[in-house]
Order: C-alpha cells, then sequence, then structure tokens
C-alpha cells in the first residue's frame, strides 16, 4: 500500500530507487546532491542492497557499468562537474546497450560554478553526454511526487529499451520539501536473458563489451540501436500543457523554471493576456508532437529558463519561422522570478500584438 509523506527532493530519488528495485548505488558526493548520497548509505544496507562511495566519479560511472551487466538494477548520481567526468562511462553503457539510472541535480556553471541551483545541463544531457552515436531518454521533473513518480519510470524504460535513463532535476528541487506519495517496493525485476549471470549451462555465454574492431558489424550495431531510439522518440515523449488550448503567449519552461513560469502565466491571465504554459517532461525525445499542435492558434512563444538559452533552439526547431521565440533566462544559479517572467510576457504580447 502506497505511503504519503513529507520529504525533501534528494531524498526522495533515493528512496524511490529503491523502491524500484535499485541494489546498487556508486556515486561520490558534490553539492546539491549530497543528501542522496547520504540517505542511499543509511537506507541500502537495511534493504539488502550495496551502497559504494566510489574514490572518484569516473570510478563510480564504471562500476555502475558492471552492476548492470551483471543484471541488476544500478544507478549513480552527481551534480553538473560531476556529471561531466562520468560522460565516457556513459557512453560506455549506451554502447554496450546496457540499462542504467543516472541522477543530475545541476547547479550554476561553467567549471565549478557555483553550488545555487540552474539548469545549464540541457545541453549536455540531450545532445553531448558522451563521444559517439548515441541518445538517452531524458526526464525533466517540476515536483517532489515528480521525482519519485519518473525515478520508477526511469528504471522501468531503461530495462525496456536498454539504455541509459537521466533524470536532470536541479538544486531547487533536490533541496525543497513536499508531501509525495511513495509507491510500495517492487518484488522482482524484469529477467535480464542478455547479463553474465552464472547460467548452468542453460544458455549461451553472453559477453556484454562496446568495443567493435568490425567497422561494419558496429554500423550493424549503431543503426539497431537507432531503431530502438525511433520507438522511443514515437512512444515516450511526456509533456504536460496549462491553459494552452486559447493561448496568444505560450510560454515553454521544464522543471524548476516551469513552477515560476506558472504563476507569471497565472498573473498574465489576471491582466487580460491570453498565456499559457508548456511544460516538456522528457527533454529527450523532446515532445514536438505536443508543441506542434499549438501553433496553429500561438502568437508568440517565450522559452525561461535558468541559463543562458538552451532549450530555446528546440522551440525553434518546433515553431520554425511561424511565431517569434522569445528567450527570458538567469545563469548561474540566479532564479528568475515570477515578476521577471511576467514583464516579458507582457512585452511578447505587445510586440505580436501590432
Amino acid at each position: 500500500m502506497a505511503e504519503k509523506v513529507l520529504m525533501k527532493g534528494n531524498e526522495v530519488l533515493a528512496e524511490s530507487a529503491m523502491r524500484a528495485g535499485c541494489k546498487f548505488f556508486f556515486g561520490y558526493p558534490i553539492t546539491p546532491q549530497t543528501e542522496l548520497s547520504a540517505y542511499m548509505a543509511k537506507r541500502m544496507p537495511k534493504c539488502g542492497g550495496t551502497f559504494l562511495q566510489a574514490e572518484s566519479e569516473i570510478a563510480a560511472i564504471n562500476m555502475v557499468y558492471g552492476a548492470s551487466a551483471a543484471g541488476a538494477r544500478a544507478m549513480t548520481s552527481s551534480s553538473s562537474p560531476g556529471i561531466s567526468l562520468k560522460s565516457e562511462g556513459v557512453s560506455y553503457i549506451a554502447g554496450a546497450d546496457l540499462p542504467a539510472v543516472i541522477i543530475n541535480v545541476m547547479r550554476g556553471g561553467p567549471g565549478l560554478g557555483s553550488i545555487q541551483p540552474s539548469q545549464s545541463d540541457y545541453w549536455q544531457a540531450t545532445r553531448a553526454l558522451g563521444h559517439g552515436d548515441f541518445q538517452m531518454v531524458v526526464y525533466a521533473p517540476s515536483t517532489v511526487q515528480e521525482m519519485a513518480d519518473y525515478t520508477y519510470k526511469a528504471f522501468d524504460v531503461a530495462d525496456e529499451y536498454r539504455t541509459p535513463v537521466m533524470i536532470l532535476a536541479d538544486g531547487m528541487l533536490g533541496q525543497m520539501m513536499e508531501p509525495v506519495e511513495l509507491r510500495d517496493p517492487i518484488e522482482e525485476i524484469p529477467e535480464r536473458p542478455w547479463a553474465t549471470t552464472g547460467h548452468n549451462n542453460e544458455r549461451e555465454h553472453n559477453i556484454v563489451n562496446s568495443l567493435y574492431l568490425d567497422a561494419d558489424l558496429l554500423d550493424q550495431m549503431n543503426h539497431e540501436r537507432y531503431k530502438r531510439y525511433e520507438k522511443i522518440i514515437a512512444t515516450e515523449q511526456a509533456s504536460e500543457e496549462f491553459l494552452c488550448d486559447d493561448a496568444d503567449i505560450i510560454v515553454v519552461a521544464f522543471g524548476a523554471a516551469a513552477r515560476i513560469a506558472r504563476n507569471s502565466v497565472r498573473a498574465a491571465r489576471e491582466q487580460g493576456i491570453k498565456a499559457g504554459l508548456f511544460r516538456p517532461i522528457t527533454l529527450w525525445p523532446y515532445p514536438t508532437e505536443a508543441l506542434e499542435k499549438t501553433v496553429a492558434h500561438a502568437k508568440g512563444y517565450l522559452s525561461v529558463e535558468m541559463n543562458m538559452g538552451q532549450m530555446v533552439e528546440d522551440v525553434r526547431l518546433v515553431v520554425g519561422n511561424r511565431a517569434p521565440v522569445d528567450f527570458y533566462g538567469r545563469a548561474g544559479g540566479v532564479i528568475p522570478t515570477p515578476a521577471e517572467v511576467l514583464d516579458k510576457i507582457v512585452a511578447l504580447n505587445e510586440k505580436v500584438g501590432e
């Protein structure tokens, strides 16, 4: 039976992972996601799992590779610069067709940046988390409840498509506390006929590998992998719309920025401006189909992000030259205010109303 509790976002990510069947966590502490590791360190041994603080982020992601290859549900977490260190290992996991869940509780950057919340890892997560031809599913929760829900889903999707999946949160969501309904722990995970577990000669030996010296074979493997990506694009897009049905101005925002933008949209409606909020939940695959449907009536779009302008490029790819697409963002850990976003909505409404 599900239970409802008041929990911090970072701790919910950890608890939900364990309830989803995660038995191995490998990580390295970094603000603002350290509570996740601390929670895992306390709880995992009591749940029959293994927590290990690795000597580095590079070691942690390669331990995830090994545990997943052996058939376990495994996870790692970090924040921005720590995720950069894991990028080579993520590429190996993708190249070996292994499921894995990666948590990124973003902080300001580039470099060591700040420990305040940011959304400046959008490009890294959706475009370039590691070398080579691969993609991974990226979820952007906006509430603590969604942090739980999409952690469960991340493990299931990772298993279904044998791919790494990222939960892309930020320091604001990781540190806030909200009521959350937690699911009962699952009793068993899906079968893993591809794993390297012992088999008592009941099946052929499995080899988990991302190295292909035969160029034609690697070409074939990449094409097969991209067929799975095509299925993901067709079936896994997710988004939420708020007051978009008749909106002239559509604010596009994800994660914590969407919480702020929702208040701005309400305030704009009070002023008589037909504003709406489009919130991508999957950043890859981007919910292009749902956003495309808004183009028929929208006069302008405003992408609100806690960065210098990253997701706005995906909005422009969908909208094209059919409507103006403006951007407003704060960077380095500064959180935009509802009043600031409202001013941009008003300005865009005046521009498109001419």
